[in-house]
């Protein structure tokens, strides 16, 4: 009966410790699939919507410190190909995709457990929880990855690295102005990406609800497309100003003659003084162009990857 007995425990005991394998194996791979499957549809959109993240980024810097007539993006976009050929609008496109892994995967990823915590919390996750969650999310991806941001859109504003610019780029930014640089226009980089993923999210995530409260769409191709192009509209809107305003600051190599910007709201004020206030919606069309189909891109893939993955949807 004790030999039974032992032999019984003995068996219970590796069944459990098999259990225990499997359930950290699952848990494991889910949270993989469920930052992979973010990274993944980031890093799609990005790739296909990068010629406009460019030609934003020129457009941001035109007559930095000056009042004029602005060029609009369809002449930026003529003189780009004339002059630098098709290639440069891809410039910064190996740093903007390992940044939308990194970034996306965060930036998403994060949202969900922030919410589930103030879930926990509060007892609620009403449309300021998801905000705040969105926020959060946002500005800690930012604040991890922003040098790969740096670099982007320093290769995006020169043409002429050719072959291991990027490399170059990260030596000399290092050598001569610090690795400090690398973080140069973070606060604003992370007020944007805590703007851009609360109001991208939240209004994702309230329009698809409302949505399938007041319409007759269910989960799919069709809700996920009207709810992402309702949440990129707005985020486009809400963000435009302080993306400006990053760039300037992250660019400030090239604006010497400008003066130093001490950080965001003095950027801001000096934009606002020089050029005027529209100023701060320069790029806005390129922006509007360019976030809209990401957003929607990025929602779309991340809602059928989630799917494949045996996720529940955002």
């Amino acid at each position: 009966m004790s030999g039974s007995s032992a032999s019984d425990e003995a068996l219970s005991s590796g069944s459990l410790k098999v259990e225990e394998e499997k359930k950290s194996a699952a848990s494991v791979s889910h949270i993989v699939y469920h930052f992979g499957t973010s990274g993944i549809a980031v890093a799609t959109a990005t790739g296909i919507t990068h010629p406009l993240d460019v030609l934003k980024v020129r457009l941001q810097m035109q007559l930095a410190g000056q009042r004029g007539p602005l060029t609009g993006m369809g002449k930026v976009f003529t003189k780009m190909l004339k002059t630098e050929g098709p290639r440069a609008l891809y410039l910064g496109l190996t740093p903007a995709l390992a940044r939308s892994v990194l970034y996306g995967g965060l930036r998403l990823g994060l949202y969900e457990p922030a919410k589930h915590i103030c879930d926990w919390a509060f007892g609620t996750t009403n449309m300021l929880v998801k905000i705040a969650s969105g926020g959060f999310s946002g500005a800690v991806a930012t604040a991890i990855t922003n040098p790969t941001e740096v670099l982007k859109v320093r290769l995006q504003m020169n043409s002429n690295m050719g072959k291991g610019g990027a490399i170059r780029e990260i030596r000399r930014i290092a050598s001569e102005e610090g690795i400090q640089a690398f973080w140069k226009g973070v606060g604003p980089a992370m007020g944007r990406a805590a703007m851009l993923t609360a109001s991208q999210l939240a209004s994702y995530d309230e329009s698809k609800r409302a949505l399938i409260r007041w319409t007759p769409l269910e989960e799919g191709f069709h809700l996920h497309l009207i709810s992402s192009s309702i949440a990129g509209t707005i985020s486009t809107l809400v963000t435009a100003p302080i993306d400006m305003i990053k760039t300037r600051l992250m660019l400030q190599r090239e604006s010497k003659r400008v003066g130093g910007y001490k950080n965001g709201f003095h950027c801001a004020y000096q934009v606002m003084l020089t050029e005027g206030p529209r100023a701060l919606y320069k790029g806005g069309f390129a922006i509007f162009a360019r976030l809209g189909p990401q957003t929607t891109i990025t929602f779309i893939i991340c809602e059928k990857l989630r799917e494949l993955a045996g996720l529940k949807a955002i």
